[in-house]
């Protein structure tokens, strides 16, 4: 990115040129090599356990408060069956994100610093490493209140919605004829 001026009678302005695709991978090939357009993907394809430990925690802490209710249904003399309102999903949503987020971010941490080409550590395990031993665990979870406000509210949107989405899917198949009703 060269600065450059227009022409010599009027004040000088600095113009800098956005480079394109090729230009920018070009530039980090010539500076680092062709190893580095892949820095940080071991720490992003371990990232995809996020999603992972999200559903599954959701899972958990469903049946668990299903679980919970059913009883209390039981013990009152109801033979209804529980069920879940959109406020529940809404939390069970944010919940799961909370866990997964908070036990996945020292990888995000480390995977923005090889990628912003910042740090450097032979590999994501020496990056934890180094980043417990200069900043502590404070260093790992360093950004993390914006990246939870984030992924959490967004998490909690997703799974109140998908549990409306599916409801009012399964009403207008159902009236369409295109479902058959299960209790």
């Amino acid at each position: 990115m060269a600065p450059s001026t227009t022409d010599d009678s009027s004040p000088k302005r600095l113009v800098v040129k956005k480079l394109s695709f090729m230009e920018t991978a070009r530039n980090i090939i010539n500076k680092n090599g062709v190893a580095a357009l892949w820095a940080g993907i071991g720490p992003a394809l371990i990232l995809v356990i996020n999603p992972i430990i999200q559903y599954t925690a959701f899972e958990q802490i469903k049946n668990l408060v299903m679980q919970r209710r059913t009883a209390a249904l039981r013990a009152a003399g109801s033979t209804r069956a529980a069920s879940l309102s959109d406020w529940d999903y809404f939390f069970l949503g944010a919940i799961s994100k909370l866990i997964a987020t908070t036990m996945t971010y020292p990888y995000i941490v480390v995977k923005s610093r090889l990628q912003a080409g910042r740090a450097e550590y032979p590999s994501a395990w020496a990056g934890l490493q180094a980043i417990l031993a200069r900043e502590g665990v404070a260093g790992l979870y360093k950004g993390i209140s914006s990246k939870l406000v984030q992924s959490v509210l967004t998490a909690a949107i997703l799974f109140a919605g998908q549990k409306r989405v599916y409801e009012i899917t399964k009403a207008t198949l159902t009236k369409a004829g295109l479902a058959k009703v299960t209790a």
